[in-house]
């Protein structure tokens, strides 16, 4: 006598069990232990690219999106400075490791995607300089075990570092001139399935990311950029009763990036050396800063925060 198949597990009989919980559940089981619902919680892990043969793309800057001509051999020992002190830290340091040349910005791993409590939206580049970088972090993302749950289709181009956690219900999200509105309206409508709601603003002209102009060094305390952050931004932060810090040398936010600081646990942040008044504002206002040297990648016009793709903050 045949075996009555609706009888078998297979086909929902006795043995069938449902699967229960969601996403977040199977992190650190089924998937990486990842996620990111505020920018101040102690860093765990993060993506990066140490630049090579890539960067002689440089000596045409205006070509490669980049300020100055960089020596490869200076940039790469200062980006082993970051991840060394990230390391030094606990964090756990994972690199993109392209399968060939990659264009010469995929070192600036903030851009490409942007991390959710759940797994990463993968972003699409607003200049063909970058074209195909978004590749290389998606296979990097998949060997890890992170869950990609979005990637930008269509017209749409979105940039990482054009979306901040305000609070863990709370994403900003910048269109500008490397995200569109397509492509905020793609990460708005995934974040609202997450019950967490976007605020979509406009950034100011002559400004790259909404990353470089705010950062948060702990719950309720973010540091500005005062006369390139858009004052409803300012406003917004105000509302809900954030310490707002202003940070005070024009100079050294424009050239030395002072402000491209990543938050690696409540109150300490890793920064670029040679800002000493922005160093003595924030350590004034209480925060631990490490430094370590970054005059060299600057000249490709990102910092420490582009550098990095963060991965697991908890």
């Amino acid at each position: 006598m045949s075996k009555d198949r609706s009888r078998a597990a297979a086909f929902g009989g006795p043995g069938w069990r449902s699967r229960e919980g969601g996403l977040l559940g199977d992190l650190g089981a089924h998937w990486a232990r990842c996620g990111v619902g505020c920018e101040w919680a102690p860093l765990k892990a993060v993506l990066m690219h140490r630049p090579g043969a890539e960067l002689r793309q440089s000596a045409a800057p205006d070509d490669a999106l980049m300020l100055e001509p960089l020596d490869a051999v200076q940039a790469g020992v200062q980006h082993d400075g970051v991840a060394s002190t990230y390391k030094l830290a606990g964090v756990k340091v994972h690199y993109v490791e392209p399968e060939r040349e990659p264009p010469p910005n995929l070192m600036f791993c903030a851009d490409l995607f942007f991390m959710t409590p759940e797994g990463a939206v993968v972003g699409r580049t607003a200049s063909p300089v970058r074209a195909g970088e978004e590749r290389w972090v998606a296979r990097r993302l998949a060997a890890l075990g992170i869950p990609v749950l979005k990637t930008i289709r269509g017209s749409g181009c979105f940039e990482g570092a054009d979306a901040i956690w305000l609070d863990p219900d709370t994403v900003l999200v910048s269109r500008g001139l490397r995200t569109n509105s397509e492509g905020a309206a793609q990460v708005a409508a995934l974040l609202r399935e997450m019950e967490v709601e976007p605020i979509l603003v406009d950034a100011l002209p002559g400004t790259m990311h909404l990353m470089g102009q705010l950062r948060f060094v702990d719950e309720g305390r973010a540091v500005i950029w005062p006369r390139r952050l858009p004052e409803e931004v300012v406003a917004l932060l105000e509302e809900r009763d954030y310490d707002v810090l202003r940070a005070p040398d024009e100079t050294e936010l424009e050239e030395g990036l002072a402000l491209n600081f990543v938050t690696l646990a409540p109150g300490r942040v890793l920064m670029p050396a040679g800002n000493p008044r922005t160093q003595a504002f924030l350590e004034a206002a209480g925060v631990t800063c490490q430094t370590t040297p970054m005059h060299e990648l600057a000249k490709a016009a990102g910092g420490i925060a582009c550098l990095t793709g963060v991965l697991w903050r908890g």
